[in-house]
């Protein structure tokens, strides 16, 4: 080998050398970035997740508050609505009972029309058909009863617990002025229960016939009126029911 090629390749092996060296170089400076930087898009993007998982945690619980808000003023508006119907129907009660308190007070004044009385089976509280039609011959009355006024009284016999008789006498008042209202549109105002209960028996209830005569309810058409008609005669009394 002549000098000028062992110069050639001396001269070759030391460019390989260096070509080698700076690759190694490069590579070791720049792994630890490439790393670095991996590292960095890996926590990107775990942060992104987690922004996102917070920002939809964060959306479902505003919804829930406001679903919580809307249903607690819906029960707020309902609340306010049940008082105000409340207040409405005390105020009625109010007026109802100066009005029962005055009329009462003013008996004196009023005159009777017509009367009759209605029977009902024992412990029952349901009209019988005599008993309607007897209903129909006083409401057929009103039309020419100026000021007039409606008393119901009901009653019971001695059977039973007084408790239990007042509640009973009640519900048989009660289905005479339903009756008053839905069958002769007669309005409420003009009907009063002034005595309930077993306290003003009309005969014995010593016997069955006497207990019978008892269970009854007491209708008085009234007026205030000197223009009204002359008072009706008093209508025999309907027979009750058979036991």
């Amino acid at each position: 080998m002549n000098r000028t090629s062992l110069i050639v390749l001396l001269a070759t092996s030391m460019a390989a050398t260096v070509g080698c060296a700076s690759k190694n170089y490069v590579r070791q400076e720049t792994t630890p970035l490439i790393n670095k930087t991996n590292e960095l898009d890996d926590l990107t993007a775990k942060n992104t997740n987690a922004i996102k998982d917070v920002d939809a945690r964060a959306q479902a619980g505003i919804q829930e508050v406001t679903a919580k808000a809307a249903a607690v003023d819906q029960k707020a508006q309902a609340a306010a609505d049940q008082a105000g119907q409340a207040q409405t129907q005390a105020d009625n009660a109010v007026h109802r009972v100066d009005s029962l308190q005055n009329t009462v007070a003013n008996l004196d004044n009023y005159r009777v029309v017509t009367e009759t009385a209605v029977h009902f089976g024992f412990d029952k509280d349901n009209l019988t058909k005599t008993a309607q039609e007897a209903l129909d011959q006083l409401a057929s009355d009103v039309a020419s009863a100026k000021g007039y006024i409606i008393t119901v009284e009901g009653g019971t016999d001695s059977v039973g617990p007084s408790d239990y008789n007042y509640a009973l006498s009640e519900r048989r008042a009660d289905s005479v002025i339903q009756y008053l209202a839905s069958k002769h549109s007669i309005p409420a105002h003009k009907i009063y229960l002034i005595g309930l209960g077993k306290d003003k028996p009309v005969d014995s209830n010593k016997t069955r016939d006497g207990r019978a005569k008892n269970r009854r309810v007491d209708v008085r058409l009234m007026t205030n009126s000197a223009d009204a008609t002359t008072p009706a005669q008093q209508p025999a009394p309907t027979a009750p029911p058979s036991m």
